[in-house]
């Protein structure tokens, strides 16, 4: 849905204003022991103007995308951002100029050349990955599979120039199984596969994730037979999910600039140590290590050209996140990460592709180096705040007896305050993951890359 004349609407611009005409497709099919619970196909999409003027914000969207609806959009956002700036007081307040120029322009299509599959073959696909679920390990208690696609698409034009599109895809098989353990209590497990691109692109055949899903219930197993951890500070290693939802949660949030701006701790550490001199930590823009990100912006929302924000840069905290408004406010250059998720949405400081960068050291030698610790592989869920505290959920590890892996731990919870975890950190692998298979929830969800090496680090972990 490429709205392809939208350059035509430049002449209903007065003020600075932003013009953007998208659509969310998607695809959400889930079963339960074999039985369909979902499978459904939604496209939702429409029109949105964002306008600016001393200091206030006017926006207006609208569900249909015919020329009329799209005059009305940009006619009533600029009536909005008048009323509120003759009543806001700040006369002269500007954005920083940001496009205009050919960097801040450009298509980027990331749909499949494949011929698209029908609803049923994807049902089809899933049904197959939970026959050989269900014939593979007749032991499970309960098993769950799961297909989400999302394609956003998106077409922007601004006052000052910018005329971009975009179309950029993601596919996940998610896959949840249940045991019960010797004492006849339920364990689960669960795992993505997946990532950026359509389905076509993304996946095979069911057979290809035959491997994943036997080492899936392999971790299962011995989850089943796992022990408490011991409680406390304890030296442990962090694997790339851990490392990734730790960079997202606990520093992501609080260097986005409006986090900043609403008295995150991260506004008194700029150019302060916060982090060991082996974290250099980024939130890539499109390209990362010389590979497209999971979920890669070349041009934001506002039309500024996304370029990386090195935000720890070893151990020193180098610069945050910024929009337009945020950089105008804090003195900065925008980096390109204002993103909104529907065309409703107005565009948001949002993260892109969070990581911290890989380091040198071997995983294995992390691991024989620590004698009495903990190899913590996967999370659930977290939570952080603005001072940086966190709580995430680990739902696979293994302890680490005498340099050497051992018995799978249960269930358990890590917390701590990043920014003095990370000056704790030892060793940072020499591999890099990704994972895309999440969504961020800072007012309008979003799809994220987050991931990152391993780590060694000193943690709070919780016991029996």
């Amino acid at each position: 849905m490429r709205y392809e004349n939208i350059g035509g609407q430049a002449d209903l611009f007065t003020e600075y204003t932003e013009l953007r005409v998208q659509r969310n497709s998607q695809v959400n099919i889930a079963l339960l022991k074999g039985d369909i619970l979902r499978n459904n196909r939604s496209t939702v999409g429409g029109v949105s103007a964002r306008v600016f003027k001393d200091g206030a914000w006017g926006f207006a969207s609208d569900p249909d995308i015919g020329n009329e609806s799209i005059e009305g959009a940009v006619r009533l956002a600029t009536r909005n951002a008048l009323f509120l700036a003759s009543r806001a007081g700040n006369v002269g307040a500007k954005l920083p100029q940001t496009s205009g120029a050919s960097s801040s322009s450009g298509s980027h299509d990331l749909s499949t050349k494949k011929t698209r599959l029908a609803q049923k073959d994807l049902l089809d696909f899933a049904r197959a990955v939970d026959s050989y679920i269900a014939a593979t390990y007749p032991a499970l208690l309960s098993r769950n599979v799961g297909l989400g696609c999302l394609d956003m698409e998106k077409t922007l034009l601004t006052s000052e120039g910018a005329e971009a599109y975009s179309l950029v895809p993601r596919a996940i098989l998610y896959v949840n199984l249940a045991m019960n353990d010797a004492e006849g209590n339920p364990v689960e497990l669960y795992r993505a596969f997946g990532g950026r691109g359509q389905f076509e692109d993304v996946f095979t055949t069911p057979f290809a994730l035959e491997e994943g899903l036997d080492e899936l219930h392999g971790h299962l197993v011995a989850k089943a037979a796992s022990v408490y951890p011991d409680a406390g500070l304890r030296r442990v290693i962090l694997g790339p999910d851990l490392a990734g939802i730790l960079a997202h949660e606990a520093i992501g949030h609080t260097v986005e600039g409006d986090g900043v701006l609403g008295g995150s701790v991260a506004g008194a550490y700029l150019g302060k140590k916060v982090a060991s001199d082996l974290v250099t930590l980024v939130d890539f823009a499109h390209t990362a290590l010389g590979s497209t990100c999971p979920v890669p912006l070349w041009i934001d929302d506002e039309g500024t050209q996304a370029k990386d924000a090195v935000l720890i840069e070893k151990g020193l905290l180098k610069s945050f996140m910024h929009n337009k408004e945020t950089a105008a406010k804090l003195g900065a250059e925008p980096t390109g990460n204002a993103r909104a998720y529907a065309f409703s949405d107005e565009p948001l400081v949002r993260m892109r592709n969070t990581a911290i960068v890989p380091g040198t050291s071997k995983l294995a030698d992390m691991i024989a180096s620590i004698d009495d610790g903990y190899y913590l592989m996967k999370s659930s869920n977290g939570q952080a705040d603005s001072t940086s505290e966190f709580m995430f959920g680990v739902v696979l590890g293994y302890e680490i007896k005498g340099g050497k892996l051992g018995r799978a731990i249960r269930d358990t919870t890590v917390s701590g305050v990043a920014f003095d975890m990370l000056k704790t950190v030892t060793a940072v692998s020499d591999d890099m993951s990704w994972g895309c298979g999440g969504m961020c929830g800072k007012k309008q969800m979003i799809p994220v890359g987050m991931g990152g090496p391993a780590i060694a680090c000193s943690i709070n972990i919780g016991g029996r």
